[in-house]
């Protein structure tokens, strides 16, 4: 098990808004006018479909590789010195269209996820081209794994086996579902003994779709350190790296799990 006595505690911000619908300027500005109050987080976290709601018109509005989102992130993540991340269509290299999350770092670089599960009941496998691998990022020392709105359904795919420090989960999720969402978020955190961080939308989309927020970040323990309803925000909470030590060295459950690959 990694020692994480030397690791530092991480800033998180949950930005909880509305999505203009399809009119990527207009989330632009929207979200600028509320990334000021995120300042001093070590990571910022916007919605799934950020840009555009969670739209299955990709042929029209899915951007380029190193695209003109590409270019905001940077500047958005260099203007606070913090990690943004949250998903956007885009048109791979290969012609395919993505749901694809975003990493950008304040030097520059950014990484990507691409989601694997697509949500059928709203035709996103006829349209998007689903995600081959896992993928983990560092910040500040944390291990990051990054999954997508629909993926909180599957346990085999969220299921740690890279000693993940946060699971990091972007969603349209609608309000006719929360149930659902809240209860299989803290099962993550709990089953993978690490925090989860899970940010949602509010409002209306342009199909008349309502989503109620939700947005939230939880401990190993499945316990809430913080949680939005259905308000319209920035939200931040500090995570302990002493917390997570602790409790993985009192209940370390992770040394009894099933060991599998994925294909």
């Amino acid at each position: 098990m990694r020692d994480l006595s030397n690791l530092p505690n991480l800033s998180v911000a949950l930005v909880q808004t509305s999505l203009v619908w399809q009119d990527r300027q207009g989330n632009y500005e929207h979200f600028e006018a509320l990334l000021d109050q995120a300042k001093g987080a070590d990571l910022v976290i916007l919605p799934e479909m950020f840009t555009t709601g969670f739209s299955m018109e990709s042929e029209r509005l899915a951007e380029p590789e190193n695209g003109p989102t590409y270019a905001w992130l940077k500047a958005q993540a260099r203007r606070l010195d913090a990690v943004i991340t949250g998903s956007v269509i885009i048109q791979a290299a290969d012609g395919s269209h993505r749901n694809r999350l975003l990493w950008a770092r304040p030097d520059g670089e950014i990484l990507h996820y691409d989601k694997r599960h697509l949500f059928r009941m709203a035709g996103e496998h006829k349209h998007y081209t689903p995600g081959e691998r896992q993928v983990q990022f560092e910040l500040k020392g944390w291990r990051i794994r990054p999954l997508i709105c629909y993926d909180l359904r599957f346990p085999v795919w969220s299921r740690d086996a890279q000693d993940t420090d946060l699971l990091l989960y972007t969603a349209n999720w609608p309000a006719a579902r929360r149930q659902h969402w809240n209860r299989l978020l803290p099962a993550r955190g709990i089953e993978n003994l690490c925090y989860v961080a899970a940010v949602n939308r509010v409002g209306t989309d342009g199909k008349g779709f309502a989503y109620s927020g939700d947005s939230q970040v939880l401990d190993f323990q499945g316990e809430s350190l913080l949680s939005a309803g259905e308000a319209d925000g920035v939200f931040t909470v500090v995570l302990s790296s002493a917390d997570l030590a602790a409790y993985r060295t009192r209940f370390p459950a992770n040394l009894d799990a099933d060991t599998f690959e994925l294909h």
